[in-house]
């Protein structure tokens, strides 16, 4: 049964979690800091719901009747890059890495502070909704690799690649600092948030992602470059294309 809670806002939560207690004092909490929300007991709602309502986060509870949390992720991950935040019992580390993995973009452990919580769905609101607003158009990097942050579309040798909002946001702030070195504490503020700082393997193996995703050869990298000790430099290709120019000129 769907419980719908009015609010006098534009933005819209979307709660799935199956203990009624933990639902509603979400809810409250949401509506307090001016959202509105719906809430779903069963993972095989949350789709279908999201579909619907097109909200701007979901709070996705990892154990839920019907359908798991981790399944709903990689579910929703197929059509939609809707913010997702994983809300859990599992404190263990690989269960982390897994929402992660599959597309969520923040990950809060239960018990939690529903003050810290509207926190978090505010903090991952204003990062989603920022690297949104880049409107760069279509980045030619290379005759291989092309790059339009208007459509939120890459596109390697001719095929487009999808990347998980994670990775999209992360090779966004990495381009739009090419030829700079961006430090792993930068990248974890910009990307994950600042409750992240003490977290760099999110960075290696988002960057690893990217790779697979991205370059010719991963092991040999020429698009994102590793500065060993500090963290990661997109290739400078407007440098490279005036390189070129020049040598084709002469």
């Amino acid at each position: 049964m769907l419980q719908e809670v009015p609010a006098p806002a534009q933005r819209h939560v979307l709660v799935a979690d199956d203990d009624p207690r933990i639902a509603s004092l979400l809810t409250r909490y949401l509506q307090g800091a001016g959202f509105t929300a719906t809430v779903v007991a069963n993972g095989l709602q949350v789709e279908p719901e999201v579909r619907r309502l097109d909200p701007s986060l979901v709070l996705l509870d990892i154990m839920l009747p019907g359908l798991d949390g981790i399944e709903v992720c990689h579910q929703l991950r197929r059509f939609s890059a809707v913010p997702i935040i994983m809300v859990t019992a599992r404190v263990d580390e690989i269960d982390r890495l897994l929402g992660l993995e599959v597309g969520a973009d923040d990950y809060v452990c239960k018990p939690f502070s529903p003050r810290e919580l509207v926190s978090r769905v505010r903090a991952v609101l204003r990062r989603t909704e920022k690297s949104r607003e880049g409107k760069e158009g279509a980045i030619q990097v290379d005759d291989r690799l092309k790059i339009d942050f208007d459509r939120r579309e890459v596109w390697v040798e001719g095929r487009q690649v999808k990347l998980r909002p994670t990775e999209y946001r992360l090779l966004y702030h990495l381009v739009q600092n090419a030829g700079w070195v961006v430090t792993h504490d930068q990248i974890l503020a910009k990307v994950w948030g600042y409750e992240y700082r003490d977290e760099p393997h999110y960075v290696r193996l988002y960057v690893n992602y990217l790779r697979e995703k991205l370059e010719e050869d991963p092991t040999n990298p020429k698009y994102i470059l590793t500065e060993r000790g500090v963290g990661y430099r997109f290739v400078d290709y407007k440098r490279e294309e005036e390189t070129a120019s020049k040598k084709i000129k002469k």
